[in-house]
């Protein structure tokens, strides 16, 4: 066996036998604010995270337990979702129909067949964005976890990584900015980029765009430029599950999801109050000092109600057997994601820090109308291979950057237009 399949065993079956507790015993053990999770007292917090935050904590990540903060939808989300909502369905090849704008399916039973795949599409159509997304120098470190003699836990940084930007550009179900509400005659749902990067050295100028279609029939399409070689290498949808550079990060995994829902079989596993960090105050984000810096010790609150839901692809080797996603019921972003090894054993973990504000940096004067959500940093973790990436946005060392740029559209000095979104721009922009 795995040296770590042993926790990896108990993990599981510890987590099963916990969704099947009482209410009246949840709330005798709930963390409350004012309260500190650490790997001392990590047993009061299993049942309100997912076994993979649980291995983070009792390997030094901790847990600063906050009040409960409502997050509220932007009223043209809200207008959206109540006139579009009622004529939008899920066939039976998982493929989403007739939806226009807004949050597709506002109301889910869980008795629902599609309970499960209804609440993925509610995901991908959330009110996080809904024209465009520009997250300008984001950084991450990645390394090696390790315990010395001493028991004491370090993390070692093997790299350094900056990009300049990270762009997604939404052509259906828009909302702030003309063509409202979708491009006409496009075939494409979603376009996005990740490129130039600017460090390390040896990997400067790589970057990659992707599209993804209106039909859900049809698998994305990946290019991945490295200017080394001078070649563009076009990925399947397979290789979206592959760690790239050494970092523990797949491009199915930015955002806790980001593949497609319809290649995906998905099940609807319970619902229940769990604890996630969504007001984070900290930037730059605080590293923990007690697992050497691999992930961010930030404010964690419980949030009243949380979908688990389980999705296996459908795609031939895949790198995982399933993902298990924490969807918050009130927002509908995932403040974690476990991921399974082809052999069923816990091997990764995705954690998110959200701050919800109207700033997304509060060291610079600049400000959204109302509060928005942004990621300011995020771990995944390889909890088979103990190693880590760690991510910050903006990045450490731009503390004066606002680094979130959403809904900008396309006549503000931070946007693009759709050329940087093909082959040319990304070769371009890689030079």
């Amino acid at each position: 066996m795995h040296k770590h399949a042993w926790f990896t065993s108990i993990a599981i079956f510890s987590f099963s036998l916990l969704l099947l507790a009482t209410s009246t015993d949840r709330a005798a053990a709930e963390p409350k604010p004012g309260d500190t999770i650490t790997r001392s007292n990590v047993e009061a917090a299993k049942d309100y995270v997912s076994p993979g935050v649980a291995w983070a904590i009792e390997n030094g990540m901790d847990l600063t337990i906050v009040p409960y903060q409502k997050i509220d939808e932007p009223a043209e989300y809200i207008s959206a979702t109540e006139k579009y909502s009622a004529q939008v369905s899920v066939n039976e090849k998982n493929e989403l129909q007739n939806w226009v704008a807004g949050r597709p399916f506002p109301k889910v039973d869980a008795s629902d067949p599609k309970a499960a795949v209804k609440l993925m599409y509610n995901f991908e159509n959330t009110a996080y964005f809904t024209d465009d997304l520009n997250v300008h120098l984001p950084d991450a470190d990645t390394g090696a976890f390790y315990v010395d003699a001493s028991g004491k836990r370090n993390y070692n940084v093997e790299r350094h990584f900056i990009a300049d930007w990270s762009r997604r550009l939404r052509f259906e179900g828009r909302l702030k900015h003309d063509p409202v509400p979708a491009f006409p005659d496009s075939e494409v749902f979603a376009k996005a980029g990740f490129y130039p990067l600017i460090e390390p050295f040896d990997l400067k100028g790589v970057g990659s765009i992707s599209f993804r279609y209106k039909d859900d029939s049809r698998q994305d399409d990946t290019w991945l430029y490295v200017p080394t070689i001078r070649r563009v290498r076009r990925m399947s949808s397979a290789q979206r599950s592959d760690a790239l550079f050494g970092q523990d990060i797949d491009m199915d995994s930015f955002g806790g999801y980001a593949g497609q829902v319809s290649w995906f079989d998905w099940r609807f596993v319970g619902e229940k109050p769990m604890l996630g960090s969504f007001h984070g105050k900290n930037l730059p984000p605080k590293v923990c000092t007690r697992d050497g810096g691999m992930t961010y010790c930030e404010d964690w609150e419980m949030r009243p109600s949380v979908y688990i839901v389980e999705g296996k692809a459908r795609v031939p080797d895949y790198a995982y057997s399933k993902r298990v996603i924490f969807l918050d019921k009130e927002t509908f972003m995932i403040p974690y994601s476990d991921l399974y090894d082809r052999n069923g054993e816990l091997w990764k973990v995705i954690i998110q820090n959200i701050r919800t504000s109207k700033q997304p940096n509060p060291n610079i004067d600049f400000a959204y109308p109302t509060e928005r959500m942004f990621v300011y940093a995020f771990t995944v973790v390889d909890m088979q291979l103990l190693h880590g990436t760690r991510a910050a946005i903006p990045g450490m060392q731009f503390p004066e950057e606002p680094g979130w740029f959403i809904d900008i559209g396309f006549d503000n000095k931070h946007s693009v237009d759709e050329e940087w979104y093909t082959i040319a721009g990304l070769i371009s922009g890689g030079r």
